[in-house]
């Protein structure tokens, strides 16, 4: 009895061992225009087994791959597609740089730094100064996230730094609502996630 852990490893598991054994026999046909042929009959025997594919762009090209793929690019026929080559098949993607933006205050985020220079640029008027408590608001919210402590002066330092001295807030003309970071304990994260289910 021959089982299948004794049979040749699975190039590509996913089309099975006869789609495999129909790719070997395509690879020992003698003459060149019968290959093309059992190729071609192959390709169609594959994608009948992935119909919800076929809507994948260069769905075809994509089997053709993989049939030289499983052949293990023994397959002497013209292919109608630039087939991937052996060699790119295992090489390693290129490296991928990360956007490291350069921020003053990393607690603060990229987003609030960007929303200042966005207010400092605006005209003096009520849609200026909603803009400014709404900042203010949501720095100290994220001061808090990373902060026990937090005092409004700060605060306001450090917009005023951040808006190069050209927003400057008083501590005796605004405040700043308290904000607090809730910690959630894993007996109430275990009952709102029970609850979901």
């Amino acid at each position: 009895m021959e089982y299948n852990t004794q049979l040749k490893r699975l190039i590509l598991p996913e089309y099975g061992r006869n789609i495999q054994n129909m790719v070997d026999h395509c690879v020992t046909v003698a003459d060149r225009d019968e290959r093309k042929r059992c190729a071609q009959s192959v390709i169609t025997i594959m994608g009948n087994m992935f119909p919800h594919l076929r809507d994948v762009n260069d769905f075809k090209h994509i089997l053709w791959d993989h049939l030289a793929i499983m052949s293990d690019f023994k397959l002497d026929i013209d292919y109608p597609y630039e087939i991937v080559r052996k060699e790119d098949l295992h090489s390693q993607p290129g490296h991928l740089d990360y956007s490291r933006p350069t921020m003053q205050y990393r607690h603060y985020g990229k987003i609030i730094e960007k929303m200042i220079a966005i207010a400092t640029d605006m005209p003096e008027g009520a849609e200026r100064e909603q803009l400014i408590r709404l900042l203010v608001s949501q720095m100290k919210r994220s001061y808090v996230q990373w902060n026990k402590e937090v005092d409004d002066a700060k605060i306001f330092h450090d917009l005023a730094e951040l808006s190069g001295q050209k927003i400057l807030l008083d501590t005796e003309k605004y405040s700043i609502p308290e904000a607090k970071v809730t910690n959630v304990s894993k007996s109430k994260l275990k009952n709102i996630k029970g609850r979901r289910k």
